[in-house]
């Protein structure tokens, strides 16, 4: 009872330790400084778009529109950062207002309508997707500033600045999740809608509060991707809200709501991207990463149902 207690806890940790070390063995350069700073910066826009997504999925919801909120900040983004014609934080303001306003969206049609959540960001998501496009009138946004290149591309300290906003963000968002009112609303809410209605929490408010966050992150998210690739691409963001959610569930987040974590996540972006690291260095084609992808997500899914069913 205690192993089997103990991998419940540490499945997912014990899993990316063990990833590690084949890693290190089959490819040495595999736990060097500059490879290691490759991958987590290279985590780190799908890391904020699974720490927003972590909030709602323990709600008992989802998201599917986080790509599109990706494309289109980016887009609103680099539209004001063209040319230096505005200071940088107005591009930024600009672009964290615009995921801001579809998380908002997606939570008052989510909490007024009563449509599934998959429903909605569905919308959503297409909405994104077209609005971006119409903005951009289909062409890349490009002629960024050097000052807002540097969000994606720039160091402090030595340390790249993606990898000091995945940090922050983290701390934030565990914070937030774990030591506020607002998180155990959360957890409550997942855990039974009902009971914490009847208790007194504001499901609708705290939901809402939920797929704002999601939102802003997605736009962060978009800011920081704009910036690594100097342009603001319409397409860009595509499939990026599979990734995050896989994230989400490898690392430990229930689909059904009521439980997860923030270091989870972090743990599960981890995993993906290690995974991907590795294979890119022993060469194996995109084609057999996907399906190896596809096999671990399928695999956390079924370990989340089996933990479900002990439980029960």
């Amino acid at each position: 009872m205690q192993f089997t207690k103990s991998l419940k806890e540490y499945g997912i940790l014990i899993s990316f330790i063990v990833t590690c070390a084949i890693l290190s063995i089959a490819t040495p350069q595999f736990l060097s400084v500059a490879n290691w700073t490759i991958i987590i910066t290279q985590v780190s826009i799908n890391a904020l778009l699974a720490f927003g997504v972590t909030f709602v999925i323990i709600t008992g919801g989802i998201d599917l529109s986080i790509g599109s909120i990706v494309a289109v900040t980016g887009v609103v983004a680099a539209s004001l950062a063209q040319n230096g014609d505005y200071p940088v934080i107005v591009a930024v303001i600009g672009g964290l207002m615009a995921g801001l306003a579809f998380g908002l969206l997606n939570g008052f049609l989510v909490t007024k309508s009563k449509i599934a959540p998959f429903i909605v960001t569905l919308g959503t998501m297409t909405i994104g997707r077209g609005l971006a496009l119409i903005l951009s009138k289909g062409r890349p946004v490009s002629n960024l500033s050097d000052s807002f290149n540097f969000i994606g591309n720039g160091k402090i300290a030595g340390l790249p600045v993606p990898i000091i906003i995945l940090i922050i963000v983290f701390i934030i968002c565990s914070i937030a999740l774990r030591k506020t009112i607002f998180g155990r609303y959360i957890y409550a809410i997942g855990g039974n809608e009902d009971a914490a209605w009847a208790s007194g929490i504001s499901v609708d408010k705290i939901k809402l509060a939920a797929y704002a966050i999601c939102g802003a992150l997605a736009g962060l998210a978009g800011i920081l991707l704009t910036a690594r690739i100097n342009t603001g691409q319409p397409n860009s963001g595509m499939g990026f809200e599979l990734d995050a959610i896989a994230a989400v569930v490898i690392g430990g987040t229930s689909t059904t709501g009521g439980r997860g974590t923030m270091i989870g996540t972090l743990i599960g972006v981890l995993l993906i991207g290690v995974i991907n690291n590795g294979l890119d260095l022993m060469n194996v084609t995109s084609y057999y990463q996907q399906v190896i992808m596809g096999v671990i997500i399928i695999g956390a899914v079924l370990m989340d149902s089996w933990n479900q069913k002990t439980r029960n």
